[in-house]
Order: C-alpha cells, then sequence, then structure tokens
C-alpha cells in the first residue's frame, strides 16, 4: 500500500489541509515531544481513517464543553444562556461579534438566538394576557418589542461578519489553489534542472516548505490536487534514484520522525482528554502528509499500520463519546417533553380563584425554568420541541385569560362592595359614640378582608382611603384613652382616701347611726369613677373592708347580707353599662335559687325512707337542720332577686327620663 496514495475508502472523511497559517505554534519534525495547537474541526460519522485523510469532528467548542482540559475549565465554561435576561443575551451575543472569529460564532449565536426568541415569546404572551385581563381587547393589543429591534440589529452585524468571513475564505482558497498548483510545476521542473543532486535536492527541501506554508483550497480540488503533489513527488525521488545515498539519509530520517509520531500517537489513545488527544492527532497527521516524505517501501506498510491503530481507536472513543452524546439529547429530548405535559396538566386544573391562578402561573414559571436548564435535545427535534413548548404555555394563558374575563364582572363587584365599606369608615370616623362606633368599624374591617379582588389599578387607591378612615379613628380613640387613663388615676386617689377613713373608722354602738355611716361610705364611693385596669384590686379592699364593718352591726346575718348586697348591687349599677354586669348578677341568683329548692326537695324527699322519722332522730335532726338552712338560703337569694328587680326598674325609669329631656 503506498503511504501517500493509498485511500481506504473513508469518503467522508476527507477534508482540505489545514491552512498553516492558522497554527500558532510550529512543530519541529526532529523534535521527540510533539507540541500541538488549537485548531477548529468538524464532525464526522466515519470510523475508517487513511494516511491522507485528517479526522472531522464537531467544533472544538462544544467538545471542549462537556470535556475541558484542567487548565481551560474556567475559559471554556459553557454560559447558561437560559438563565440571562432578554438585555444580558443581546450584551453577550455583542461581545462575542466583537471578539469572537466566525467559526466560533457559527455555533454560539444559534443557541443564543433560539433561547432569546423563546424568552420574548413569553414576555409577550405574558402582556398580552395581562392586558386582556385588565379588560383590554386581544385585536388591540400592541407590543414594542425594542429589545427585538435592538437584537435584530445585532444580529445583523453577525450576518455581516459571516458573509465577509465566508467571502474572503473563498478568496483565500482560489489563491492557495493556484499557489500549490504552481509548486507542484516547480517540482515538476526539477526533474529536467541539469544540476547536482545534492543542489537538486535542497531546491526540493525549499520548495516542500513552501507546500507547507501554502493554505487550504477549495474541497472538491483537494483529492486530485494531493495525488499530484505526491505523483510528482514520487517522480522526484526515482529521478534521486541515480544518488541512493543521499536517498536513503531522507527515508532515514522520515522514518525516525514518523516512529515518534507514532509513539506520540500511541500516547494520544491513553489520553484522558479525548478533545486534546483529537486535536493534536489531527496535527500529527498533518506533519505526516505534509512534512515528512516517504520512507523506504518494506517500512511503509508496517508504519502506517501501527499509526493508523492509535488513530482508530482515538476515533472510536470519539464515537463512543459522541454516541454518549445522543443518548444525553434523547435524554433530554424526553425530560423537555415531559415538562410539557406538566405545563399542559395545569390548563387542565380548575381556575377557580385569584389565588389558584397564582399558584398555577408560580408552577409554570418554575416548569419553563426547568425546561430552559435542560440541555440540548437533538438537531432534528429542536424546532418541534420549541413549537411544543410555546404551544403548551400559550395553551395555559388562553385558559388563565379566560377565567379572567369570567370574573372582571365579580371584581366590578368587589369594587363597588369596598367604595360601600369606605362609605361607612368615612361616616364612623368622627363619632364619639366609640362604643357602637368601635364595633362597627371592626366589623367593616373585617367585611373588607372578606370581599375578593378588585381590579388592580383601584386596589391601592381603595386600599388607602379606607386604611386612612380607619386609622383616623382609631387615633382619636387612643387619644381618649390617655385622657380617660388620667382621669382613672384621679379616681384611683380619690379611693385611696375613702377606704383610708373606712379602715379608720371605729362604730358608735347605735346601729342606725353606724348604718347610717357607712352607706355613706358607699355613696361617696360610688360616685367615684373607675380606675386603671391594673389597679383594680383597691375595690375588692374597700368591699373587704365594709363588710367587716357589717359584721360588726348588732343584727341578724341575713339582715347583714343583705346590707352587703345592697352594697354590691351599687357597685353593679356602676358596671351595668360597660358589662351587662347586673344581668350577669340576675343569672347568677335564679341559678342559686334552683340549686336551694332542689336540695330542699331531695332531703324532704329523703325523709320518707327513715322508718322512725320523729324529731328524736339524730339523723333525722341533721336532715332537718340542712332543709331549714336551705330554706333560709332561699329565702336570702329571693329577696336579692328582688333587689335585682328593683335596681333595674329603676336604672330604666332614669334611661326614661334622660330621654325624655334630650327629645325637649
Amino acid at each position: 500500500m503506498s503511504e501517500e496514495l493509498e485511500n481506504t475508502g473513508a469518503e467522508n472523511s476527507t477534508i482540505a489541509p489545514t491552512n498553516h497559517n492558522s497554527i500558532k505554534e510550529t512543530v519541529p519534525v526532529n523534535s521527540s515531544v510533539i507540541k500541538i495547537p488549537t485548531m477548529v474541526t468538524d464532525h464526522t460519522e466515519s470510523a475508517t481513517v487513511s494516511e491522507d485523510t485528517i479526522l472531522e469532528d464537531k467544533s472544538t467548542e462544544e467538545v471542549s464543553s462537556t470535556t475541558p482540559t484542567d487548565d481551560s475549565k474556567a475559559a471554556n465554561t459553557p454560559i447558561d444562556y437560559a438563565a440571562l435576561t432578554l438585555e444580558k443575551l443581546i450584551t453577550v451575543l455583542a461581545h462575542y461579534i466583537e471578539t469572537e472569529s466566525v467559526p466560533i460564532l457559527k455555533n454560539k449565536v444559534p443557541a443564543i438566538k433560539t433561547i432569546f426568541d423563546a424568552k420574548l415569546n413569553a414576555l409577550v404572551a405574558e402582556k398580552k394576557a395581562h392586558f386582556i385581563a385588565e379588560g383590554g381587547n386581544e385585536i388591540d393589543f400592541k407590543y414594542d418589542a425594542k429589545l427585538k429591534k435592538e437584537f435584530d440589529k445585532t444580529y445583523k452585524t453577525y450576518a455581516l461578519k459571516k458573509n465577509e468571513y465566508q467571502k474572503n475564505k473563498e478568496q483565500q482558497l482560489l489563491h492557495n489553489l493556484k499557489e500549490r498548483l504552481a509548486i507542484i510545476e516547480e517540482i515538476k521542473a526539477l526533474v529536467t534542472v541539469d544540476e547536482d543532486s545534492n543542489s537538486t535536492y535542497k531546491i526540493f527541501k525549499e520548495i516542500q516548505d513552501k507546500w507547507k506554508t501554502a493554505g487550504a483550497v477549495p474541497k472538491g480540488e483537494d483529492s486530485n490536487l494531493w495525488k499530484t503533489y505526491h505523483h510528482h513527488v514520487e517522480n522526484f525521488y526515482d529521478y534521486l534514484n541515480l544518488n541512493r545515498e543521499l536517498r536513503d539519509l531522507d527515508f532515514k530520517h522520515n522514518l525516525e520522525e514518523k516512529r515518534k509520531i507514532i509513539e506520540r500517537a500511541t500516547l494520544l489513545a491513553a489520553d484522558p482528554d479525548l478533545d486534546r488527544a483529537f486535536r493534536e492527532l489531527q496535527v500529527l497527521h498533518k506533519i505526516w502528509k505534509e512534512d515528512l516524505g516517504p520512507v523506504e517501501k518494506k517500512h511503509r506498510e508496517i508504519v502506517w499500520q501501527e499509526f493508523s491503530k492509535a488513530t482508530k481507536i482515538i476515533h472510536k472513543r470519539r464515537q463512543d463519546f459522541f454516541k454518549e452524546q445522543d443518548k444525553i439529547q434523547i435524554t433530554n429530548l424526553k425530560l423537555k417533553n415531559a415538562v410539557i405535559d406538566k405545563i399542559m396538566a395545569l390548563t387542565n386544573n380548575p381556575l377557580d380563584s385569584h389565588n389558584t391562578i397564582q399558584k398555577e402561573v408560580k408552577k409554570l414559571e418554575l416548569l419553563r425554568e426547568v425546561f430552559f436548564k435542560i440541555g440540548k435535545v437533538p438537531k432534528k427535534d429542536n424546532d418541534a420541541i420549541w413549537k411544543s413548548f410555546n404551544r403548551a404555555t400559550r395553551t395555559f394563558n388562553e385558559s388563565k385569560n379566560q377565567f379572567n374575563k369570567e370574573t372582571k364582572k365579580e371584581q366590578q363587584e368587589n369594587l363597588e362592595k369596598k367604595r360601600a365599606l369606605i362609605a361607612i369608615a368615612e361616616e364612623l370616623k368622627d363619632s364619639d359614640d366609640f362604643v357602637i362606633a368601635t364595633e362597627k368599624m371592626k366589623r367593616i374591617q373585617n367585611d373588607w378582608k372578606k370581599i375578593g379582588h378588585v381590579p388592580r389599578k383601584f386596589s391601592d387607591e381603595l386600599w388607602k382611603q379606607f386604611r386612612s378612615a380607619c386609622n383616623y379613628y382609631f387615633d382619636r380613640i387612643n387619644a381618649s384613652k390617655k385622657e380617660l387613663l388620667k382621669e382613672e388615676e384621679d379616681n384611683f386617689v380619690a379611693k385611696e382616701k375613702v377606704l383610708s377613713a373606712v379602715k379608720e373608722f371605729e362604730l358608735v354602738g347605735n346601729t342606725e347611726t353606724d348604718l347610717g355611716s357607712i352607706r355613706d361610705f358607699i355613696a361617696n364611693w360610688n360616685t367615684i369613677g373607675h380606675v386603671p385596669f391594673k389597679k383594680k384590686q383597691i375595690n375588692q379592699q374597700f368591699n373587704a373592708a365594709i363588710d367587716n364593718l357589717f359584721g360588726k352591726l348588732n343584727i341578724s346575718k341575713q339582715e347583714a347580707a343583705l346590707l352587703q348586697y345592697d352594697h354590691k348591687l351599687e357597685s353593679l349599677r356602676a358596671d351595668a353599662n360597660r358589662n351587662n354586669a347586673i344581668q350577669d348578677e340576675r343569672i347568677f341568683v335564679r341559678k342559686m335559687m334552683e340549686e336551694s329548692k332542689n336540695e330542699i326537695i331531695q332531703l324532704e324527699n329523703n325523709l320518707q325512707f327513715f322508718s322512725n322519722a320523729s324529731e328524736d332522730n339524730p339523723l333525722v335532726k341533721e336532715v332537718l337542720k340542712k332543709v331549714a338552712g336551705h330554706k333560709a338560703s332561699l329565702s336570702e337569694w329571693k329577696a336579692k332577686l328582688k333587689k335585682i328587680n328593683i335596681l333595674e326598674n329603676d336604672i330604666k325609669k332614669q334611661a326614661s327620663i334622660l330621654v325624655e329631656k334630650q327629645s325637649l
């Protein structure tokens, strides 16, 4: 097999030779360590490699994003375009266009455009939904997409740059073709030069150097050009056969350098950084083809097979890598379809309240974020998946808009209800009847909370009006409470003086006189108003002091109890307007009367079970004593109830007189 001309039929693998002008670092053929420049390549599906074939693949950028070297992780870390805002996407695009070459841009720009279009479509759909929800007509909706215009302007810059690059590239390829054809003519002419072999060989090496620095040619011319070049190189070496020593020396040098390349390629086959290994392998192929000449025929097939073996290992690893990438993309496709299904499921959920819609919208936003964060899908499915995603999002928004239309009437009704409550609050805010007004204020505040949403454009204004009226009223109450607190402190001082006088009072021994003095103490006490709540125990101290005086009087126990009860009722009269204290006392007295009656009935029934019901029987005597005690208690409770009735009638009479005076 000819190492220069043999092709294994890898039809899809052939590419144009690499332009030496793109190589940033020279590769000396006599070096034992091959240094590899950074190169941009294209992807091929072929697994077969021939010597005049440099493997192609997807762009280095894509490979680097999945298998970066340790030294370049920071530089090659891919940007998550889906996480960027529309403004940031435009900024990133403009930066790339200014700083990156067209081959790099070809991979980055379409991805940015896809994300930008999707995000812009979602934003427009959201604005449209909001417009309709606010009562707008769908046909009247317009959106001035300034960001879209800015993006298109920036994208046009990329298109111009790409066209200019393509135009220059085509011109350069044609120029390189002419240059290489001229070089071949120079090699052809060498066999007719009448000079010594050493001089001719030196000229040949100079011509070869010119070939190495010549750039790529159009792909359609590539195959014949290489065959023609190698044909005339072979003719020249045959011409040099007259000087076998010089030719053998060149064969030996080429064999040594090719073995170094084989050694390096073998190491690359085990390199964990597949991207770096493949890029370096491409350069090794180029050196093998362009920088080195042939070797002795007996070595040609052997060295090529060794080099091809290492090449196939790397290529097989790359094929496996891209197969794995294909699997990942298929998985991503399934994940994105699952997200779309979940978005469609949101549409099936009943949208029966504003809160429900807000929850569903949040779910949609989370699903959209998940969708954008999922990686690439197979290229053939890209358009379809975007259409499905946008269709699902649009369907949800249509359902939301339909609900908003149906709730518009309800929001209008809520608006009228809240305006009515504001009117009540405005009416109450200047009221001096704090007991009644406060109860109404609390009730309308509670009613306000129960009313649903109103159109958003009225919401803040209504709330400010309602809150202002309520705050004004309760500020007045707080000011009134401060005045009341000062009054209660003064009352406490006055009651302390009365309590001190009661404690120091000594009975004169005349019941009527002493009762009069006690009643005067009680009357004086009742004319003093309320004291602070924290100091209310002074009332208990006064009651205890009065009860002590009643106990010292020469009157019956029941009479003393009723006199003490009179004092209690006067205290209840003072509290009557606050907490229905008299009514509560009536309920308590009736309860005690009922309990006394029940005890009497029970004890009298028990007497019927005694065989000897004589009063001499100790047990009977004990029962009769209890009956008498409960009857006395019942009599006392009845007397207390009568006093309550008298007190209530007196309160009603005074209230009636007050009403008559007010009417006059």
